[in-house]
């Protein structure tokens, strides 16, 4: 098995004839990368589903082009290398450089649409990139690999520009020890996986870039469009069964409008479990209080047959909701789900939906992300100004813009950091601008000091001058 040491070595090589590319040497080997990101979507999306169980073909399909695409299109036109920003006013000018040799720890629920992001957004600052997927699926990966390299071959780049290091080993102590190694040796770490993952990623002593757990509420109130919002919830929360950590896990309905909600959710083929078929939903799903894996990213039926749960009803339903009023570990439907079950809150005041929603988050999900139906702005601006989360989604799927989509403005990616609250370095949707340093040419300009009257003026006139 290739040492990890001889990895590092490689693309340490190569990464230092990758700095000599200009813009245009760099953007045909980002856009090539995601030529076969779109190119075999379908090929990578069937791999994916067959190697891990997991979501399903023809929603990996749409996800491994729109992503990749939309990323391509964020990326189209951005400098990433030279002059990035001259400000004469200041003296400033910005130069991009790369950060050098990425570890990508890339997780089993989107193995091929997040390696393929990881490559694109790191290519284009000049590194060279080290994927190490989930051992359950590096096939999938390797695939990737495979075909990434046939397309830098066409270009004449060195295929150590992306390179994939296996975790397989004897047991997972030594899987994680080659994980750590990596972490270790590299200049930067992307994690877009667990929590354990992404603190050992901190702890390496390696600067590193993680991701933040999902358990997005969604708010629907009495001003919303309900049926669209109806249309939206049912599409995002059951894309590829829930792999996604944007996945509407709560819903959160404004009483005079509950009804109505459920009746057009139904409408669309969601399943309400009350009573009996609530708790046998539970018993399914979790055991000893930690999710079924065998049922993580599993279709409806899958779960319903689990669940025994066999009539028409549930057995057809798309998605299943259950009606919640608690909040921790003695109400479980309250935390992320990865399936398609999502739990549904009924509120009078909308101080009583924040609240609960602020124990939600602090259960699980801070940092990351709420959304809101709503045509009411003052309501969407206290959400914003109260959730400690780094997005907010407004009359969207959640799932699909989360990450960036094409009817918004936030940044394609795969990996959406939670910041500080989620116990992140960044708050931001890693992108490509993550992957640069910057060097800072400061030039002389005409000094012009303030005094202390233009500093502490309106502080003496309200305060007065004793200290």
């Amino acid at each position: 098995m290739t040492t990890v040491q001889e990895v590092i070595t490689r693309a340490r090589k190569v990464q230092r004839e990758l700095e000599k590319l200009d813009q245009a040497g760099v953007d045909d080997i980002v856009t090539a990368v995601a030529w076969v990101g779109v190119a075999h979507a379908e090929r990578l999306a069937k791999l994916a589903v067959e190697e891990t169980g997991l979501g399903n073909v023809n929603d990996k399909i749409k996800k491994n082009r729109r992503k990749t695409m939309g990323t391509l299109n964020d990326l189209r036109g951005a400098t990433s290398v030279g002059i990035l920003k001259e400000d004469r006013e200041r003296g400033i000018t910005e130069i991009a450089k790369p950060v050098g040799v990425v570890a990508a720890i890339t997780p089993v629920t989107n193995p091929g649409a997040t390696p393929i992001n990881n490559i694109m957004i790191t290519l284009k600052g000049r590194n060279a990139v080290v994927l190490a997927p989930h051992p359950k699926a590096e096939g999938t990966c390797t695939e990737l690999v495979r075909l990434v390299h046939e397309a830098l071959d066409k270009l004449g780049v060195p295929r150590d520009a992306v390179q994939q290091l296996s975790l397989r080993a004897k047991n997972k102590q030594e899987s994680k020890a080659r994980a750590q190694e990596l972490m270790e040796l590299a200049d930067i770490v992307v994690v877009t996986a667990g929590p354990a993952n992404v603190l050992a990623s901190y702890q390496s002593g390696t600067p590193a870039l993680g991701v933040g757990r999902g358990n997005a509420p969604v708010i629907v109130d009495a001003s919303a469009h309900i049926e669209d919002a109806a249309d939206k919830i049912l599409r995002s929360a059951t894309f590829d069964y829930a792999t996604s950590c944007s996945s509407e896990n709560s819903l959160h309905v404004e009483a005079s409008v509950y009804d109505s909600v459920l009746t057009a959710l139904e409408a669309r083929g969601a399943y309400v479990a009350r009573g009996k078929e609530k708790l046998a939903l539970e018993a399914a799903l979790w055991k000893d209080g930690a999710l079924d894996r065998k049922l993580v990213a599993q279709s409806p039926a899958v779960i319903a047959e689990a669940a025994g749960l066999a009539h028409d009803a549930a057995a057809k339903a798309r998605l299943f909701l259950v009606e919640e009023d608690g909040v921790g570990p003695d109400h479980l439907f309250s935390g992320e789900k990865l399936a398609p079950v999502v739990s549904v809150y009924r509120w009078e005041r909308f101080d009583d939906a924040l609240a609960i929603i602020d124990r939600i988050l602090a259960y699980q999900g801070l940092g990351h992300s709420v959304g809101i139906h709503s045509r009411d702005d003052e309501r969407i601006e206290r959400l914003a100004h109260r959730a400690k989360v780094c997005r907010v989604l407004v009359n969207q799927a959640h799932c699909i813009g989360n990450g960036g989509d094409f009817e918004n403005g936030l940044d394609f990616t795969l990996s959406l950091a939670a910041g500080t609250w989620g116990g992140n370095s960044t708050s931001d949707n890693i992108t490509y601008k993550h992957f640069l340093n910057i060097t800072r040419i400061s030039r002389p300009i005409a000094a012009e000091p303030p005094t202390e009257a233009d500093l502490f003026g309106d502080y003496w006139e309200r305060f007065g001058l004793t200290p």
